[in-house]
């Protein structure tokens, strides 16, 4: 977990690492970037935090983290903390009481927060148009944007994009380029291993160190690729039809490869058993990933990849001219559940926000692993199996999931 540090003389707040020395007693550490925004404190110029890997703490309670999840996937672009506490069961007021307890910070000043860093990054590493980063970060209108980069960053875009470094720009020569930054350490190779084992043919592909998919966006086709970077980020190329909301779909690919969480408390634990812990140290950068869709995985998790990749085939949208083995994005849960294929009850119970029928124990735990729950276990599934060797996955508990990912990995 990454604690920033705010120096009350200079009002300043800096990420790990950083030259600044303070001095000890002038010195208010926070776990959020937005906490220490919201104290009134500005990022340092010197190390820019807002470009180090956001992660929530391993011990925050669940409906945090559920909380997060949403806003990260839009969940206060257009709707208030009211209709945000009712999508996960409790007030407002609670909702706010637990995020400023775990976070530091209230759900819209996470979100604000969160939507300004992505921003400061665009006008660093890219050069979309300052009017469409506005629009890409999630931000309402070219107001709302210009004030909230005032606010945060004490200057306004375009001059925030005249200072960036020479460095930062991230050539291309096709799509929007971005880094996906991580918190070491962080096992790229394991994780596209991970991705790999159950990718889906014609929609996914693991080729030359990278990841590679198929994508929706609002009805228009478009195609990720993942691939290793530096020492705290990965390269993201998107090719998508507009840029538009382009957070939720970085926040979604960051989410896919586990950049977004770091499970600090997980792997110390797990360290510790005679069975896990020489796997969780050889690989201490294996991470849980997660989904583009829970129906894709769902899908390839009951009926296997291969049979997956037939169904793509059958009834998704064709993406001609790729290369990679990509030629399909794959069908959603609605179109699937019109058709006579086995999945289609599958297919219903998850388009109509069910517990998905007809799937097997082994599935399930895969599935809930996969959507971020941290003590999923794939029991049965035949490589966990074999490779828990007579251990009882109970003492791994609150931490199975990421116990399953290293056992999945020919533990």
């Amino acid at each position: 977990m990454t604690t920033y540090s705010a120096v009350r003389t200079t009002g300043i707040y800096c990420r790990p690492g950083c030259g600044a020395r303070p001095l000890a007693e002038n010195v208010s550490t926070f776990e959020q970037p937005a906490a220490a925004e919201a104290a009134g404190y500005r990022a340092c110029l010197r190390c820019r935090p807002y470009r180090v890997a956001g992660t929530i703490p391993d011990e925050a309670p669940e409906i945090v983290c559920r909380a997060v999840q949403l806003i990260i996937a839009g969940g206060l672009d257009d709707k208030d903390e009211a209709a945000l506490g009712r999508a996960v069961g409790v007030s407002a007021r609670h909702l706010r009481r637990m995020f400023h307890e775990h976070l530091g910070v209230t759900p819209d000043q996470f979100a604000r927060s969160r939507r300004a860093h992505f921003a400061r990054r665009l006008l660093d590493d890219t050069d979309v148009a300052i009017a469409d980063i506005a629009f890409a970060s999630g931000f309402g209108s070219l107001r709302q944007f210009n004030r909230a980069m005032r606010d945060i960053f004490r200057a306004a875009p375009k001059e925030l994009r005249a200072r960036r470094r020479r460095a930062d720009r991230l050539a291309a020569d096709g799509g929007l380029v971005l880094r996906l930054p991580y918190t070491a350490p962080y096992d790229w190779p394991a994780m596209a291993e991970l991705l790999g084992q159950r990718a889906v043919p014609g929609v996914e592909s693991i080729v030359d160190g990278s990841y590679r998919r198929t994508i929706m966006l609002d009805g228009e086709p478009g195609m990720l690729e993942i691939g290793p970077g530096g020492a705290d980020h990965l390269v993201l190329r998107a090719h998508l039809p507009y840029w538009e909301g382009v957070i939720h779909v970085v926040a979604m690919a960051a989410r896919l490869v586990g950049v977004d969480v770091d499970p600090e408390l997980a792997r110390a634990s797990l360290a510790r058993d005679p069975v896990l812990g020489p796997l969780v140290r050889a690989r201490p950068g294996v991470r849980v990933p997660g989904v583009w869709t829970p129906f894709e995985v769902a899908v390839a998790a009951t009926v296997g990849p291969e049979l997956a990749g037939e169904l793509a085939a059958r009834y998704g949208v064709p993406v001609p001219g790729l290369d990679y083995g990509l030629t399909h994005v794959f069908p959603s849960a609605e179109l699937l559940a019109e058709t006579s294929e086995p999945v289609a009850d599958l297919a219903k119970a998850m388009a109509a926000g069910e517990r998905p029928h007809g799937i097997d124990a082994a599935a399930e735990q895969y599935l809930a692993m996969r959507l971020g729950a941290r003590d999923a276990f794939p029991a049965t599934d035949a490589v966990v199996r074999k490779a828990v060797r007579g251990a009882d996955p109970e003492r791994w508990r609150p931490w199975r999931s990421l116990a399953a990912a290293h056992l999945l990995l020919g533990g």
